[in-house]
């Protein structure tokens, strides 16, 4: 298939690209940007105009539910929406029933979403046996099996022997380490920001030195180990402080912030809405605008989504009792551009948060429109405003606090290897 994109505005933040250029694709790759190669004759053109073409999106965090959860979703139901949202490549965190800590479920999870032929799934390998935090997984077999990086979804190991024991494995092999900061002795069944909301409320709070405690222990194992560290989903303006001085002392450690944590606070949960029940807990508003420009001046790495769908049932019970979660990979492009205008910051730094720079954490060669690479490419109208409804969400799960809400930005084509995966026209 041989397609030409053509009077798009072309950016790309790897390359430093940030113009009308046409892009020319065949065989899955791209073969020239601005001229067509000679003999190029297009099976198909895309009109691109008003639009801008740029690389698929990369997701550092989207459950897809299985294996186990299938009630919750499905992998059709989240692959589509992903691609819905123009992400082309993202990592889906172990934390399945069973978890992802055999090679077998993870080679089942690839081959299954492999022939789905949508967007690239990289499966985070469980760090711990059953992620019970006791015994360390074999991580070379699952590399073997497609596993890119190793980590523990709930929070950090209690037994901070084993922790450093699987960093040094891991250091040893070059693997990373993720890791979300949270220690367990500290959180005690909290459900929100250890302030006056959750005073209000009644709620049990996550005071945030449950963050930064657990963060002083990673940081110091990371120098320890030399290791490289990620650091998942940091809420906390002194965590963002601690990380910061980490990488001036040169530490190989990264991190990043959730759609939901850079536009909401505690005070969103108004009169206990279930769709604000996350974890990390949404933080204080002073957190949230430390979160903002901690992005913009580059302690934060990467923008993720979070995707977490939950099945409608389970968000009706008392906000204590809800499931945590909200539903968020059709909206990673919307609201990081949002967040792009809130701080009147140029497009192609906004969004090398959501390409290149979480690609590299990743450590997967996306993220970028270069000539012989793989077409993996979003095309989008900036200046199209959308509502946030369930009928326009194709994620199984419809639960986010932005529902209602009108956000920039609609998907018009998202390709992955050459092949146009999402048309919104069809």
């Amino acid at each position: 298939m041989k397609i030409h994109i053509k009077n798009g505005r072309l950016v790309d933040p790897k390359n430093g690209l940030d113009g009308v250029q046409d892009v020319f694709i065949a065989a899955g790759k791209i073969i020239a940007i601005g001229t067509p190669p000679d003999g190029f004759h297009a099976n198909r053109v895309l009109d691109a105009d008003s639009c801008v073409v740029c690389p698929g999106f990369v997701d550092l965090s989207v459950r897809l539910r299985e294996p186990g959860f299938e009630y919750k979703a499905t992998l059709e139901s989240e692959m589509n929406a992903a691609v819905a949202g123009g992400v082309t490549s993202f990592a889906c965190p172990p934390d399945t029933d069973p978890p992802l800590d055999e090679p077998g479920l993870v080679e089942m999870l690839k081959y299954r979403a492999k022939n789905l032929n949508q967007a690239h799934v990289y499966p985070i390998g469980a760090l711990t046996q059953g992620l019970r935090g006791e015994l360390l997984t074999e991580m070379t077999e699952l590399n073997d099996a497609g596993c890119v990086v190793f980590g523990q979804p709930d929070g950090m190991l209690s037994n901070l022997r084993i922790l450093m024991q699987a960093m040094r494995y891991a250091s040893t092999f070059g693997f990373a380490v993720w890791l979300r900061p949270q220690e367990i002795n500290l959180t005690n069944h909290g459900v929100a920001h250890d302030g006056e909301v959750a005073t209000r409320l009644g709620l049990p709070a996550v005071p945030v030195c449950a963050e930064t405690i657990a963060l002083s222990n990673i940081i110091l194992l990371a120098q320890e180990t030399g290791v490289r560290v990620h650091i998942c989903r940091v809420s906390s303006a002194e965590g963002i402080r601690m990380i910061r001085v980490a990488k001036q002392r040169g530490l190989p450690i990264t991190c990043d912030v959730t759609i939901n944590h850079m536009h909401l606070s505690d005070m969103d949960i108004g009169f206990f809405d279930s769709n604000c029940h996350m974890m990390p807990p949404l933080r204080s508003s002073s957190d949230r605008e430390a979160i903002r420009s901690s992005l913009q001046d580059g302690t934060v790495d990467a923008i993720c989504s979070d995707h977490a769908p939950v099945d409608e049932d389970a968000k009706l019970l008392p906000f204590g009792q809800a499931e945590m979660g909200a539903t968020g990979v059709e909206l990673l492009l919307p609201l990081t551009l949002k967040w792009g205008l809130e701080m009147q910051l140029p497009l192609i730094d906004v969004l090398a948060k959501i390409t290149y720079q979480p690609a590299q954490i990743l450590g997967v060669d996306a993220g970028h429109v270069s000539v012989g690479s793989a077409a993996d490419l979003c095309v989008f109208d900036p200046e199209d405003y959308w509502q946030v409804t369930p009928a326009a969400l194709l994620s199984q799960g419809k639960n986010t606090p932005f529902l209602g809400m009108e956000l920039p930005s609609v998907v018009k084509y998202t390709l992955v290897n050459g092949h146009v995966v999402y048309d919104r026209y069809t």
